[in-house]
């Protein structure tokens, strides 16, 4: 028998239509997909099965339907599929606020509570920046790794105004997902010169990020206030599996570390790499990605190649998967 963590999904997996198929196959996903628009008071499901875009893709509205639709699949396994976590899954973890979705999975969280959160959480991030003052840039090529792109991140963050005084700017690795590509944050001057930097050094390719603020980085540290709040009156249980989590690739079942973790994460480096490192350490040899899109499966497949992978978003997914079990 394999052993399975499952992983949830970050912010750039969100797409219009996600989740429409399941609402209409599945009973236990439409209501899931009721109980979030309950919690939030807003009829987010018709957003995302029918868009625009530019809505969804608003970080307030992307964190809670992307765990939406995670919980949504979820809740189909488990009720028509019997899957039960406790027992058929090792660990689970997830990307950013993927790490919500998984403590939701794993029953730490209540799905109202972690959309409510979620909605916090993104408000709080957008607002923790004005506009236009940060961005974040990823690094892809062989070679690149955190090391390679905390060097560049330092040299990138002092430049030297007109009058020769030297300056120092905020940049920062926000997302270390391994297989050569690594996200970072900051200042947008700074971002600018990182790109430059990387480009210079042969780095195949560096690209600013189509993101509203600056994510995983020391700027976000009013969201992490916020979010410190918030938590510090929500119930958290402990999960009946595992979770490894972003800040320190480490597995966590006290529900204090994980209050502590969760306001470090909106500051601190996403460790995806070696999260999945981690994991497959503590004997995983497949991983099922739970919800919207196919974002982490290709991934883990690039940080480790002789690992399983699948994801598993949509009816004809959910049921290729239980014809496996």
């Amino acid at each position: 028998m394999p052993v399975q963590a499952f992983v949830f999904p970050g912010q750039g997996s969100q797409s219009v239509g996600m989740g429409r198929d399941l609402a209409e196959a599945f009973a236990p996903a439409r209501e899931v997909f009721q109980e979030v628009d309950e919690a939030l008071g807003q009829h987010l499901s018709k957003l995302m099965f029918e868009g625009p875009m530019e809505d969804l893709t608003r970080t307030d509205n992307a964190q809670p339907a992307l765990m939406a639709v995670s919980l949504a699949v979820l809740r189909v396994l488990e009720r028509e599929g019997g899957v039960d976590l406790r027992r058929d899954v090792a660990l689970v973890a997830g990307h950013s606020l993927g790490e919500y979705s998984a403590l939701a999975a794993a029953g730490a969280l209540g799905i109202a509570q972690t959309a409510r959160l979620l909605r916090l959480r993104g408000n709080a991030m957008q607002a923790a920046v004005p506009p236009g003052r940060g961005g974040m840039a990823a690094l892809i090529g062989v070679g690149m790794d955190m090391a390679r792109a905390a060097s560049l991140c330092a040299e990138a963050a002092t430049y030297t105004d007109e009058a020769g005084r030297a300056h120092k700017q905020v940049i920062e690795v926000a997302n270390d997902n391994g297989g050569g590509q690594v996200v970072v944050a900051g200042e947008m001057a700074a971002i600018d010169r990182v790109i430059d930097l990387a480009k210079a050094q042969g780095v195949k390719r560096a690209l600013k990020l189509p993101v509203s603020a600056p994510f995983h980085c020391s700027m976000m540290e009013p969201a992490a206030e916020a979010m410190r709040e918030a938590l510090d009156e929500a119930t958290i249980k402990a999960p009946v599996v595992p979770v490894v989590a972003n800040v320190t690739a480490a597995k966590v079942t006290d529900p204090a570390t994980i209050r502590d973790l969760l306001v470090r994460q909106i500051t601190g480096t996403v460790r995806w790499r070696e999260s999945v490192d981690a994991m497959v350490a503590m004997g995983v040899d497949s991983f099922v990605e739970i919800g919207s899109g196919k974002v982490l499966a290709g991934l883990v497949k690039r940080i480790n190649g002789d690992v399983a992978t699948r994801s598993v978003g949509t009816p004809t997914d959910i049921e290729a998967y239980l014809a496996t079990r």
